[in-house]
């Protein structure tokens, strides 16, 4: 297992903002539940790439909610505090290739968190929006996931998620100004987005304090 990821921070089940390591996690409680996940897996046999989520009590007590059998929209903390490349390594495994890895070999450094960036009116119950995206600037300081450019259109048939921002630190507080700084730094015209919403998330007091549950 590669870890644990925080998705805490949600609006109708919908995950907003993502981060690697979860602030409350101990590494007891993180191997405890880490080996339920491996052993979840390996009770159906399955091979690839997954995602088994937990709730997590305030006693420390975690509960099995779902697996997801795929990689999910927030993999990009876990490699920025990995290392690893999940895409590669999930098409490795597809092809029949060994892991090539124990779990010994991985290892948590710093902290990343992920925001997404939806074309959505926060104003309006966060309606989906849609049409032309006129301007679309990222900054370079973060990395940014993202299949809209200036010019693209936002259809009302797919996701409204614009792009993934993330940014990463050597401690959980790095991370999270560094995200609010690139959000600030992003700039979008043609349709409405949750930026000032994810901006406002991040610097809400639970969630510098890491206390959203």
């Amino acid at each position: 297992h590669l870890g644990e990821r925080d998705c805490s921070v949600q609006r109708r089940h919908q995950k907003v903002l993502e981060e690697a390591p979860c602030p409350v996690m101990t590494e007891e409680l993180r191997a405890r539940i880490g080996e339920a996940a491996v052993q979840a897996a390996r009770s159906v046999d399955y091979v690839g790439a997954g995602t088994v989520e937990f709730l997590l009590d305030d006693s420390g007590e975690y509960f099995f909610l779902e697996m997801n059998t795929r990689l999910q929209v927030e993999h990009p903390v876990t490699e920025m505090v990995t290392g690893l490349d999940l895409v590669a390594l999930q098409i490795s495994v597809a092809q029949g290739q060994a892991l090539g890895l124990t779990q010994n070999d991985v290892s948590l450094c710093g902290n990343a968190i992920e925001a997404r960036l939806y074309a959505e009116n926060p104003g309006q119950d966060f309606l989906p929006a849609t049409g032309r995206v006129e301007y679309l600037s990222f900054p370079e300081t973060s990395r940014v996931d993202s299949g809209i450019e200036s010019g693209s259109d936002v259809s009302p048939f797919y996701d409204p998620m614009i792009a993934k921002i993330i940014a990463s630190g050597p401690d959980r507080e790095t991370a999270r100004r560094r995200l609010v700084q690139a959000l600030n730094d992003t700039v979008l015209f043609g349709v409405p987005t949750n930026r000032q919403f994810l901006i406002d998330a991040l610097n809400a007091d639970e969630f510098i304090s890491g206390e959203a549950t």
